[in-house]
């Protein structure tokens, strides 16, 4: 009898020797050398093992010598070619399947007397060993193979062994897949006769476990379906089958913190051994085992939390019940600090809502100890919202809406849902946002309620069958309504035939005839709740708004979405909701543009093409000025990508010609509107009807519509050249329709001048001769105003006195009159320079082909040599100036009254008398804001003009009665600083006053003049820049979103001078007051020198500490922070800001703190010397590294022009040179460099230091520069103070400080 197979630790154990107290134990005695062995004897061994291991006893394998062969094959396994190891693992394999139901048939022998006189014990030893020794050489057979194909060190196939064996193909994957499968086999066949009633073999076991969890470590093997099964049977059948819980939990759990991958397979295993064996133990010792770990841990581990939380998770989807039955155990980790902990519960307790509960098995005890159960779940999931991390707030929200698409939501909490997710809205974190979204989108999706949520309707129906039900029953003495925590439990159990009832009754409330009390009961409990969920989304319109502002995109494109699903269910309040999304298509990211895109071609253009027509009409009709832009912007761009067809232009052009049957003027006008929209892409889509235009958009339609005119005159502006001079060429009544659009009385006041702006500009567009037409036009208009009192008294240079002339003169008319004029004054200049940018254009391209046309034999030197003369003498730019000499000279005639034919300038001084007159001006407010807009327009066309009444325009735009004047003239005031910055730069500080105007709107239009100036770096920031911060607190919140705006697109850009930061930082620390507030500020500013290397903003930061007032805390926390800003003290500048701080403090401090301060300045100034010297010795250093380098380059270039010395030197010099211009350049832009406090340019400023140094370092032979350091250069910067500002409430400065100070400085740097 062999004696017994003892596992070792490893395979190489077996050859060492045992110690002399050990019992005897099966180990090999004379391994053989297989690596030394020939190829052919190779193949001879390897074929005689195996044809003993097949043709003896399946025990011969006990045998040494057997024994010994099989251990120096597996031994050296990874050097057999691919065709024995096939031989040797398929030999192994198939006698351990064979030895398995062996095991079956030796329990039966026991029972019975041994036929063959061989004792039962010793039969029952040899499978023992057997099994033993099988199991052993295959799983290390499997481990070898496998750490030989993870290492790339295995065994190249032989040549000769694919010749010789080519019908064995080794495919070890499917060998693996048998060998492991074979092995949970052995594991799940009944041991207990071969190891006794204790159990099987801990070694074998052990050996077992350990060789599986290594081989699960691999991800590449747990891709392979039969592999992944065997080895989940394996770890199922160790754990529950042979009672090692304790060990397999500890090496699960390893796995799972350790290796991502493994999660879900691990989970699987447990799963499959509770289903397999009916025994959960595994899957209840790790959820306790989780459950006890301490929740700092799962902290430290960050990694390791995210997958214990990932297979609790997938644990919960496989076996609810006994997750449900344990749970308890791991509600504690709610209160720990790892999110992803209790981001895992939270997908767990969704999990368990979804399934665990489904069965309707058990008595009515077992049925309400569910529904309390899982009502306890959900309302921790609802009290998960309010959860202190984002992402926990965010999961909580998606596992809502993984219950809404399992139907797992009762009606009686549906609304409680719709309201957390209504109120994580306004979440300050985007992913809880996005989540809330998606929620109620999936809500709207499933809900119970019907495909229609309007909220009439819900009422309507709710009113009749609450008279039907008081009909049917006698009010009780506590007359009450299902409420929402018994609702679920009334709705729970009943069939979905009642829910249909109500959809159907919210249709129709005739329908429906419901007879049965309780049905009626639950029914309008059931309406009850669709009326609150109705007005819950209803109540959502503003925030969604709001949201569609939002700069997250993510919001913006779930807040479309979730407007859509709105749209689709009639919420009230959606569609005009939807509108607000148009202005986005002129959003700078793609993925908003694409969602508006996207969900426009969704609602508008997916229809059949009348009706696409006709809703693209109906919007165009009430959308305002800036929808309108949006939807030409999209429009034209549907067009370009074929999404509008021509079928739908076909019904545009039917609805504007009155071909269909009840159409109105109205829509006549918004199909035109649309199809101007068309044509800013396709121009061709006009061609087919201009004459339609005219006669319909001129004709008595303009009349009952009058926006038709205007919408008509845009029309004519859209056509191409070709349609333009087929339409003058055809038409003969086009000028004459817009001259009396112009000259008639007809249209509205408020209308007709957008109808005339447009009229005159299409004039320009199409007459060939504007100017005569647009003359005669003044002319008619100047004749039926001032016919009766002649022409003298336009061009009278005294002023009336006395009313007589303005009562002859109808004051709308004159509005009218002086409206024409400057608008012909301008578009007048926008022609001179259009004219001479064709004449340019003309010029050069006549220049290019006289170029091209140059005879080619003619000798092309002496045409090179006559063009340089002509170059050299200018004679190629004299026409360029002659143009631009009349260009000048015609854009000074158009306003100025030199020149007896002019006709405008006629009625320049006339317009500038009048609004001079403001106690005349004052009993007509309508003609004040005619003549202020006509004098500002003519004031941007010429600068004498403009200079000359500046005056008088900044005393309109300060003293005007009409709010409409003032706002008129602060908007020219901004064009006008654009036109001629030099004129308006000494009214700066009028311009800023605009920000104090009583009324809203003038100082809205104030707020967004100066940013655009100030933003577009068309005006500098000034001292009056507090102007704008006291707009932070305005009272209209618009304005206060405005300025905050400002100063954030102002830090931004980031093109500040130091002398703006120093006066904007003084103003605001001025305005802090609290010491609270000054102490917390220090603290702040000190750690920003952590994490900032650039010296400018070093002097920032000490900049505004030094305008902090201290206090004892304060001066405390200063010098507690000292290791924060020491390697900033070697610059002077910081030091200065520094040493005012200490001055600032010895003032204030008492006795016995002046000895703190003085130790702090000693301190201080002692770290700023050894700063300095360090800073010195390296830079003598650098210094004298430079100067070997360039003696050592000087004496190469002394060697290489020993001949030609004088030549070498004009070389040299040359050479330096440049180098010497670059550098004043740079010095030149240095401080225009350091005015800027951007890091990038900041980051160039120091560059361009560097350069100098390096560069004044290398010297010629008789020049000698050194550079300036940098800490002289800051020490010559000296702040100025801020002027003094207009005063301010103790309140507003403290608001405007706390939201300003954050982030003009602290978000800055």
């Amino acid at each position: 009898m062999a004696p017994p197979f003892v596992f070792p630790s490893s395979l190489r154990d077996l050859e060492r020797d045992s110690d002399g107290d050990d019992e005897p134990s099966l180990r090999p005695q004379n391994p053989v050398a297989v690596r030394a062995l020939r190829a052919a004897d190779l193949e001879e061994f390897v074929k005689g093992t195996s044809f003993d291991l097949s043709d003896k006893e399946l025990f011969c394998i006990e045998e040494q010598d057997v024994f010994d062969r099989i251990y120096s094959l597996v031994r050296d396994f990874t050097c057999l070619p691919p065709a024995l190891k096939f031989n040797l693992v398929e030999t192994l394999r198939s006698n351990l399947s064979v030895l398995l139901p062996n095991i079956d048939s030796l329990s039966r022998a026991s029972m019975s007397s041994p036929s063959d006189g061989v004792p039962i014990a010793d039969r029952i030893a040899s499978h023992r060993n057997a099994l033993k020794i099988y199991s052993f050489f295959l799983l290390s057979v499997v481990v070898a193979e496998e750490s030989a194909a993870d290492s790339c060190n295995g065994s190249k196939v032989a040549a000769h062994g694919r010749k010789k064996n080519p019908v064995y193909s080794w495919n070890w994957e499917a060998q693996r897949g048998r060998i492991i499968n074979l092995i949970a086999n052995s594991l799940e066949v009944d041991l207990s006769l071969l190891f006794g009633p204790g159990g099987a073999d801990e070694q074998y076991l052990s050996f077992i476990s350990k060789c599986t969890f290594v081989l699960f470590e691999n991800q590449n093997m747990l891709k392979d379906e039969e592999t992944r099964n065997g080895l989940c049977r394996v770890i199922g059948s160790i754990a529950t089958k042979h009672q090692r819980i304790s060990q397999t939990s500890a090496s699960i759990l390893y796995l799972i913190h350790k290796f991502d991958f493994t999660v879900m397979n691990l989970a699987e295993a447990v799963a499959a051994a509770e289903k397999r064996f009916g025994d959960g133990s595994l899957a209840i010792s790790l959820i306790r085992e989780i459950g006890r770990t301490d929740p700092k841990d799962y902290v430290r581990d960050s990694a390791g939390a995210d997958n214990v939380g990932r297979f609790l998770v997938e644990l919960a989807d496989r076996l609810p019940k006994l997750m449900s039955t344990n749970l308890g155990v791991l509600i504690p980790h709610f209160g720990g600090e790892s999110y992803k902990i209790r981001n895992s519960l939270v997908g767990v307790l969704g999990k368990l809502a979804a399934k665990a509960f489904k069965d309707v098995e058990g008595d009515s005890d077992a049925h309400s100890l569910r529904l309390r159960s899982k009502q306890a779940m959900l309302e921790i999931l609802i009290e998960r919202c309010r959860d202190v991390s984002a992402y926990t707030r965010s999961r909580v929200l998606q596992v809502w809406a993984e219950l809404c698409e399992e139907n797992a939501i009762s009606i009686g909490l549906w609304n409680e849902v719709a309201a957390v997710a209504s109120g994580r809205l306004e979440d300050k974190s985007a992913i809880v946002r996005k989540s809330a979204l998606q929620l109620l989108i999936t809500m709207l999706q499933h809900n119970p309620f019907g495909p229609q949520l309007r909220t009439a309707t819900f009422e309507a129906t709710l009113e009749k069958y609450k008279e039907k039900l008081q009909g049917m029953e006698s009010p009780p003495e506590n007359d009450e309504l299902v409420n929402d925590s018994s609702l679920g439990e009334v709705i729970e159990g009943q069939d979905e035939s009642v829910t249909d009832s109500c959809l159907s009754s919210s249709q129709d409330p005739t329908i429906v005839d419901i007879t049965n009390l309780e049905q009626i009961r639950a029914l309008v409990a059931s309406l009850e709740a669709g009326l609150r969920f109705s007005t819950c989304i209803t109540s959502l319109m503003p925030t969604l708004v709001q949201l569609l502002a939002s700069s997250s995109a993510s919001d913006v494109e779930n807040t479309i979405l979730l407007l859509m699903r709105c749209r689709q269910f009639q919420i009230e309040g959606s569609e005009a909701a939807l509108r607000k999304m148009l202005p986005l298509v002129f959003s700078q990211d793609k993925s908003i543009y694409e969602a508006v895109e996207s969900a426009f071609i969704t609602i508008y253009t997916r229809k059949n093409p009348m009706e696409t027509a006709k809703s693209l009409l109906s919007l165009a009709i009430d959308c305002s000025i800036g929808d309108l832009a949006a939807l030409e912007s999209l429009v034209s761009s549907l067009v370009s990508k074929g999404e509008i067809s021509s079928a739908t232009v076909t019904a545009l052009w039917d609805y504007f010609c009155f071909h269909i049957n009840g159409v109105r003027p109205v829509q006549s006008r918004g199909a035109l509107s649309i199809l101007c929209m068309a044509a800013k892409s396709s121009p061709s889509i006009l061609s087919t009807h201009l004459q339609d235009i005219v006669d319909i958009g001129f004709g008595r339609w303009a009349k009952e519509e009058p926006l038709l005119a205007r919408t008509a005159c845009l029309a004519l502006q859209r056509l191409s050249k070709e349609d333009k001079v087929k339409l003058i060429n055809t038409s003969s009544r086009v000028f004459a329709a817009l001259q009396g659009l112009i000259t008639s009385l007809s249209l509205p006041e408020k209308i007709w001048y957008g109808a005339a702006e447009k009229a005159i500009s299409v004039i320009y567009a199409l007459h060939p001769a504007p100017e005569i037409f647009a003359a005669e036009i003044a002319k008619k208009l100047l004749n039926s105003i001032f016919g009766v009192l002649g022409m003298d008294c336009v061009s009278n240079e005294n002023e009336p006195q006395n009313g007589s002339m303005w009562s002859s003169i109808q004051t709308t008319k004159l509005g009218r009159f002086l409206f024409i004029i400057s608008h012909i004054a301008l578009n007048q200049l926008v022609y001179i320079e259009t004219s001479v940018k064709k004449i340019q254009k003309q010029k050069r391209k006549n220049d290019r082909s006289e170029l091209t046309a140059v005879d080619l034999q003619a000798d092309t030197s002496k045409n090179s040599e006559a063009q340089g003369i002509n170059a050299e003498l200018g004679l190629g730019a004299t026409v360029d100036i002659a143009i631009e000499s009349l260009a000048e000279k015609a854009e000074r005639e158009i306003v100025s009254s030199s020149s007896k034919k002019n006709l405008i300038g006629y009625c320049g001084p006339f317009l500038t008398k009048l609004c001079r007159n403001l106690t005349l001006l004052q009993k007509f407010p309508e003609l004040q804001a005619s003549a202020m807009l006509a004098l500002c327009k003519l004031m941007i066309i010429d600068a004498e003009f403009c200079e000359s009444n500046l005056q008088i325009l900044f005393t309109v735009a300060e003293s005007a009665p009409s709010e409409i004047v003032r706002s008129n003239c602060t908007i020219a005031l901004g064009d006008l600083a654009v036109r001629f910055p030099n004129l308006l730069e000494p009214w700066t500080e009028y311009i800023y006053a605009r920000l104090r105007d009583p009324s809203a709107p003038v100082r809205k239009n104030a707020v967004l003049v100066i940013s655009h100036l100030i933003l577009n770096d068309m005006m500098k920031v000034k001292g009056y820049i507090n102007e704008m911060t006291v707009r932070i607190e305005d009272e209209d919140e618009r304005i206060s979103s405005l300025a905050k705006l400002f100063f954030h697109e102002l830090l931004c850009n980031q093109h500040l001078k130091d002398e703006t930061f120093y006066n904007i930082m003084q103003f605001l620390i001025s305005s802090i007051k609290k010491d609270k507030q000054m102490e917390a500020l220090v603290d702040k500013l000190c750690n920003r020198f952590a994490g900032v290397n650039d010296v400018r903003q070093w002097e920032y930061i000490s900049y505004c500490l030094s305008q902090l007032t201290f206090t004892e805390k304060g001066l405390k926390k200063l010098v507690d922070n000292f290791k924060m800003f020491e390697h900033a003290l070697s610059e002077d500048s910081v030091m200065n800001h520094f040493r005012s701080v200490i001055a600032k403090c010895k003032k204030f401090a008492k006795p016995d703190l002046k000895a703190c301060i003085e130790e702090f300045d000693e301190k201080l100034a002692k770290v700023h010397e050894e700063k300095k010297e360090q800073e010195a010795t390296t830079r003598n250093a650098e210094a004298h590294k430079q100067r070997i380098g360039s003696l050592d380059g000087l004496l190469v270039t002394k060697k290489t022009g020993k001949d030609n010395g004088q030549s070498a030197e004009e070389e040299t010099s040359e050479v330096i040179d440049p180098s010497t211009d670059r550098n004043s350049e740079d010095k030149e832009k240095m401080p225009e460099c350091s005015d800027s406090i951007c890091p990038e340019k900041s980051y160039t400023s120091s560059t361009f230091t560097e350069s100098d140094d390096d560069s004044t370092e290398v010297q010629s032979v008789r020049t000698s520069r050194k550079g300036v350091p940098r800490s002289r250069i800051n020490k010559m910067r000296e702040p100025e103070g801020l002027e003094d500002s207009a005063p301010i409430g103790r309140a507003s400065r403290r608001s405007i400080s706390g939201f300003l100070v954050r982030k003009y400085f602290v978000d800055y740097t």
